[in-house]
């Protein structure tokens, strides 16, 4: 019987440890599997990010007049663009009207292109103006996202105007809180169930 009181015990604070300790074996396998299957972002992508931000958004950017998902309210992010993201729930921390881009660039600091980056808004394109790019553009990043991407020269893969969302949220993986981070679209964003849509 003590035996097995031992073993539960020890148990039980192995799944409470499990996200306090980042060395745990569970965890690097976490860490290690999502960078095998988003290859689309290019094998250098996510260690680089920047998760959070100073919630500082690009000059000229409009805040929307009527978005699905109000700024404080909650919602649950369907995207996987870094780990822990997906199924997290986030609090939505800002939400403009823009047209929004899926990109391909070379790093300026050298390394293999990053393709299919999402996401990079009108914004943040330099000398863009207002009118919209096509898939197949040229446009210099001023983006800063990840290491290397501002100054990097861009092709345009998709372009679509939409609503974008500024968002906090924990990752998943027990990581520390993501502050700001941008960018989620409207279409990566599902209702928690408790009010998070304003008037759709």
């Amino acid at each position: 019987m003590k035996k097995r009181l031992a073993f539960l015990s020890a148990a039980f604070v192995l799944v409470l440890s499990a996200c306090g300790n980042p060395d745990s074996d569970k965890n690097e396998s976490k860490n290690k599997e999502p960078k095998q299957e988003e290859t689309n972002h290019s094998e250098m992508n996510h260690g680089d990010m920047n998760h959070s931000s100073s919630g500082k958004v690009p000059e000229g950017l409009k805040e929307a007049a009527n978005p699905k998902y109000e700024v404080g309210s909650k919602a649950i992010i369907q995207s996987d663009h870094m780990e822990g993201m997906k199924g997290a729930e986030a609090t939505i921390s800002g939400a403009f009207d823009t047209t929004v881009y899926t990109v391909t660039y070379t790093p300026s600091t050298g390394g293999e292109p990053v393709k299919n980056h999402k996401w990079v808004i009108q914004e943040e394109l330099k000398d863009a103006g207002d009118t919209p790019l096509k898939p197949g553009d040229k446009a210099e990043l001023n983006a800063d996202h990840m290491e290397g991407m501002k100054g990097a020269e861009a092709t345009i893969d998709t372009a679509k105007q939409t609503t974008v969302y500024m968002v906090d949220f924990t990752p998943t993986t027990c990581g520390e809180p993501v502050k700001n981070h941008k960018w989620v679209t409207e279409e990566e964003l599902s209702s928690t169930g408790s009010g998070g849509h304003s008037g759709h």
